[in-house]
């Protein structure tokens, strides 16, 4: 069978029990077995709940392709895909890798491989779309005070059409406006509520429910790699497949436009919010939130773009000072000036600090201005430049301003 970039499938695991033991089809479990048995890839990061609870998580990488089990959709978890595979696994320099990522894990992986800190050949990203992860304290909350029941009970959890629906283990089935509950203040992580890339076209092959039928999954393939996986993994009976209808190819349109529809209803809450202030009430604001910083380095530690071996915020390199509480506003300043065109909008540094400073409001806004002036949207594509690593030709024969790329 021939798989080209670009196929759209329907499909659905061979096996029966993983089949039935799946929310959509075990196409996940399937390939990423596959994967390790057919010797097309090394390791596999696999995600283990911790003690059976869907509201804790821990990734370890396997070669035995039957510790790979199936988790279902976890969105009360976020585990830092990324940055584990850079740091536990080399970067995948030596060994070949197979894992599972929703866009943003996608994305730092492309970020990494342009600054040589992953070895992307050696990587088969299988992407599943992702319309938002809930923080577990936030969720238990709100499954308490807005659903009243213990979330416990909550056997899983779904958005769509812009519905949250949680079912319970006594087979009841609530539901709440999402929008509605996020203008509460419950709801996703706030970065969720802002992304634009729900279907990880980035990564080898992008796998969803939105326009599968009958416990199936929508397949798009996106590289090489993806497609050589699937031809694979098709032809040893492992897969079954079906090009994609129309009708659901339709449907996952309108569904991505209604995410995306969404996501900018809350970008632009985010720029509203701030751009009513005057300039000097706007460094006020972000002053006070960096005042209540304690230094922790939680976000930096979280962050799956920051990789020095020897971090320019440590004392010792004289750029901020030892003891000082809260430290000097050059501290996030310059840790967010050092991601500026590279954050994915993962949300890991606001899960990481413990004073609740909301810094993915001020890494989207300093973004957002990248985006406009360099047409830039960091991790999408690994053939561009980080524009503040780099230099055009362009750039280059702008009168009146001396660049010198071998300082940049």
């Amino acid at each position: 069978m021939l798989v080209n970039v670009g196929d759209l499938y329907l499909g659905w695991a061979a096996d029966k029990e993983i089949f039935e033991k799946s929310d959509h089809g075990g196409v996940v479990i399937s390939l990423m077995r596959f994967a390790l048995r057919e010797r097309m890839a090394d390791v596999a990061i696999s995600i283990d709940k911790k003690e059976g609870s869907r509201f804790d998580v821990m990734l370890k990488a396997v070669d035995n392709p039957d510790e790979i089990k199936p988790v279902g959709s976890l969105h009360c978890v976020t585990p830092g895909i990324a940055k584990f595979l850079r740091e536990y696994l080399d970067g995948a320099e030596n060994k070949r890798v197979i894992l599972v990522a929703k866009p943003c894990d996608a994305k730092a992986m492309i970020e990494l491989a342009k600054r040589k800190q992953v070895n992307i050949d050696n990587v088969i990203v299988i992407g599943v779309n992702c319309t938002g992860t809930f923080r577990p304290h936030d969720f238990k909350k709100m499954a308490r005070e807005v659903f009243g029941i213990e979330p416990e009970k909550v056997v899983s959890e779904e958005i769509e059409d812009g519905k949250l629906i949680l079912k319970t283990s006594d087979g009841k089935q609530l539901e709440k406006d999402l929008r509605e509950l996020e203008e509460r203040g419950y709801g996703r992580r706030e970065n969720c509520r802002r992304c634009e890339t729900p279907i990880p076209k980035m990564a080898d092959l992008a796998i969803g429910k939105w326009g599968a039928r009958d416990k199936k999954s929508f397949i798009e393939v996106c590289s090489t790699k993806g497609a050589e996986l699937l031809k694979k993994a098709i032809e040893k009976g492992v897969i079954f497949v079906e090009k994609a209808p129309e009708e659901s190819i339709k449907e996952r349109e309108e569904k991505y436009r209604r995410a995306l529809e969404e996501a900018r209803y809350w970008q632009r809450k985010t720029i509203e919010h701030l751009e009513k202030m005057k300039l000097e009430e706007r460094l006020e604001y972000w002053t006070s939130q960096f005042r209540r910083c304690i230094k922790c380095m939680g976000c930096r530690d979280s962050c799956p773009l920051c990789y020095c071996m020897e971090c320019m915020l440590e004392a010792w390199r004289g750029y901020v000072k030892a003891g000082e509480l809260p430290p000097d506003r050059l501290f996030p300043i310059m840790r967010i000036a050092h991601v500026a065109d590279s954050c994915v909008n993962c949300g890991q540094c606001e899960d990481a600090c413990m004073m609740e400073i909301p810094i993915t409001s001020l890494l989207f806004t300093v973004n957002s201005k990248i985006r406009e002036v360099f047409k830039y949207e960091a991790g999408m594509r690994l053939e561009e430049k980080p524009p503040l690593i780099s230099v055009t030709d362009k750039e280059l024969k702008i009168p009146d301003v001396e660049l010198k790329p071998g300082v940049l």
